[in-house]
């Protein structure tokens, strides 16, 4: 109302001007250009694109008018709590001024937290409805609140945060909304290479915008340890800092040299920490610690040999593993001291009762020539190396126990559960379906769908990652439950998490590219029902959110352009030929005579026939530039 009020008085002014002034065209045309560039836009909306897809929609013909200022009153939360001051700062980041009144008052939109509001919302769930007169969003808790505002804001035009609209129709409606799964996490390595606080925190909003409430922060593994350490400072000032070869690719071997010096790195002070832990609580996400033991150890053995097998020196390599990777003495008490006293000073950093301990495969050759390691089967009666790699976790879990904290490991070997109440991060459906039978609770991360450190599209035209496809259509497609499983090994996988290892991703904004959009793929396989995904209408939903991430200043792949082509057989000799494509508008050029295809090549408009073995070469085109390469596809 304020932008009409002052767009009326610059047109009365100048039209005032021009009733004594000999200025005519000149004035009046510099007028309509104040005015045309001064008013907000009016637009109307008619399909909500939300990702993930809520519960339920119950949409009707009527719609409210949302004005460029709205008045908001709050019942069962403080004006100054998280969430509030989350939304009114959103809604000024989208051209809207909120105007807090007394719940009492008559008000335009209705923040409400009532803990005996609906049983069915559980802790994470909300109902959001629009009327002509108003929008209510309401939730059994604060978090339920905060995804009831993550769900409304993507209601808006993608464009909110470049462009201002006034009014804006929005459909009335009701939305019942609640997660499928419990843990929707991202596993996000930083120890391959250091990322800026600022980038996690931009994670952080991204995992917020699209309701995921875990980041497991990988911070020690055998590049670098991450974490501040009082009791054990050269774990920073040596086991934080490597040699950095720019010029050799990741899978190369590279062993530092005797004058190279270890420059590249760094890790995260306590109020680094202190401060991402606050901010990722503030928009509902829990940061779990995440180390490597007893294997992948090079930054602790580089700093500290003691604790090795046999005090040897053992430097901080520049790229992948190798056969030799550094492990921990599990005979030498000193040890375990040593790994209790970092669990410690983790406890002070991280309020999670979630660490996570690795259990990553590891070279134990060091400990088949360690008496130490041999004593310590003998007298705890195993029969072998994996007894004693699973024998070392237990005593870390137990004094994560003691810490009043729940361990989560990777499937250790023949599924040997930790401590009763541990959590098995499964690296593949059937060893989480495993370990869930024995009664351990499992968060499913198959690389098949969960590994984002693989390339999601042609690899020849993306940034180098690591081998393996996983497309956004491979991620849309997972469940963290196989349709097979029991209803009561079900209820033990309690959700799922994504895995970002950033070997091949030394900047920020490639790391976020192989982000993009398969996050968002994977937050709607997490939270929406299996009756409620659809691809086709999630990938266009996908095509609006590229718009919002644009403007927020993500940077994403378009997505893969590798033709899908499906074929049925209609008789012995010909076969009916269907194409689809990832992205939407993308236009396929065909030929079927050998030839490569152009521009002026077919386009494909719906399914075609074509005769047994012909070969079928397919050029995508997308916003107008050829993309990726001629595929072609020889047909039985």
């Amino acid at each position: 109302m304020k932008m009409k009020r002052l767009l009326f008085f610059i047109l009365n002014s100048s039209l005032q001007y021009l009733s004594f002034s000999r200025c005519t065209v000149p004035l009046w045309g510099a007028s309509l250009l104040i005015l045309m560039a001064a008013c907000s836009k009016t637009v109307k909306v008619n399909d909500l694109k939300i990702i993930p897809e809520p519960v339920s929609i119950e949409k009707n013909e009527q719609t409210f008018l949302l004005e460029d200022n709205i008045s908001i009153s709050i019942s069962g939360l403080g004006q100054n709590s998280n969430t509030v001051k989350y939304i009114l700062n959103s809604l000024r980041h989208g051209h809207i001024q909120p105007n807090l009144v007394s719940h009492n008052e008559r008000s335009i939109m209705q923040l409400i937290v009532r803990d005996s509001l609906d049983p069915r919302l559980g802790n994470e769930g909300y109902r959001l409805q629009i009327t002509p007169d108003s929008i209510t969003l309401a939730a059994n808790s604060e978090q339920g609140l905060f995804y009831a505002y993550q769900t409304f804001i993507q209601m808006l035009p993608s464009d909110i945060l470049e462009r201002s609209y006034a009014p804006i129709s929005l459909p009335a409606c009701t939305i019942v909304d609640y997660p499928r799964y419990a843990w929707r996490g991202l596993h996000l390595d930083v120890c391959s290479h250091y990322y800026s606080p600022f980038f996690i925190k931009k994670v952080l909003d991204l995992m917020a915008n699209y309701k995921m409430n875990r980041l497991v922060w990988h911070l020690a593994d055998n590049h670098a340890w991450r974490i501040p350490s009082k009791k054990y400072p050269l774990l920073n000032t040596i086991g934080s800092w490597r040699v950095y070869h720019h010029n050799s690719d990741w899978n190369d071997t590279v062993v530092p040299r005797r004058n190279d010096r270890a420059t590249y790195g760094g890790f995260y002070s306590k109020e680094d920490i202190s401060e991402i832990v606050a901010y990722a609580a503030s928009v509902g996400i829990e940061v779990i610690p995440a180390i490597e033991l007893p294997g992948h150890c090079s930054p602790i053995l580089a700093a500290y040999p003691q604790f090795s097998c046999d005090n040897g020196s053992y430097p901080i390599p520049c790229g992948a593993l190798t056969s030799t990777t550094p492990i921990l003495c599990a005979g030498n008490d000193s040890t375990l001291l040593f790994v209790n006293d970092i669990l410690d000073e983790m406890a002070e950093l991280f309020p999670s009762k979630y660490v996570h301990i690795g259990g990553l495969e590891a070279a134990m050759d060091n400990w088949k020539g360690c008496y130490k390691c041999r004593k310590r089967l003998f007298e705890n009666h195993l029969h072998d190396n994996d007894e004693l790699f699973v024998w070392f976790l237990r005593q870390v879990a137990q004094h994560l126990r003691e810490l009043d904290r729940t361990p989560l490991s990777w499937d250790l070997p023949y599924a040997a559960p930790l401590v009763p109440g541990a959590i098995i991060s499964a690296q593949s459906l059937s060893s989480g379906v495993g370990a869930a039978q024995a009664g351990n609770k499992v968060i499913m991360c198959p690389p098949d769908y969960c590994l984002f450190s693989r390339y999601q599209a042609n690899p020849d035209y993306q940034p180098r990652a690591r081998d393996g496809i996983t497309t956004l259509a491979h991620v849309y497609a997972f469940d963290p439950v196989p349709l097979s499983t029991q209803k009561r090994t079900a209820l033990n996988i309690i959700g799922a998490q994504c895995i970002l290892s950033t070997e091949h991703f030394p900047t920020e904004d490639v790391a976020e590219y192989m982000l993009l959009p398969r996050l968002l793929a994977f937050s709607e396989a997490l939270w929406s029902s299996g009756e409620n995904k659809i691809w086709n209408r999630f990938r266009r939903n996908v095509e609006d959110q590229k718009i919002r991430l644009r403007a927020k200043g993500y940077s994403f792949c378009e997505g893969s352009f590798i033709p899908l082509v499906h074929t049925r057989k209609i008789d012995n000799k010909t076969l009916s030929v269907t194409i689809s494509t990832e992205v939407p508008n993308t236009y396929i050029f065909y030929t079927t005579d050998g030839t490569t295809p152009s521009r002026n090549s077919q386009v494909y408009v719906s399914p075609f026939q074509i005769t047994n073995n012909t070969t079928l070469k397919l050029l995508p085109v997308y916003h107008d530039h050829l993309q990726d390469s001629v595929y072609e596809y020889v047909l039985p």
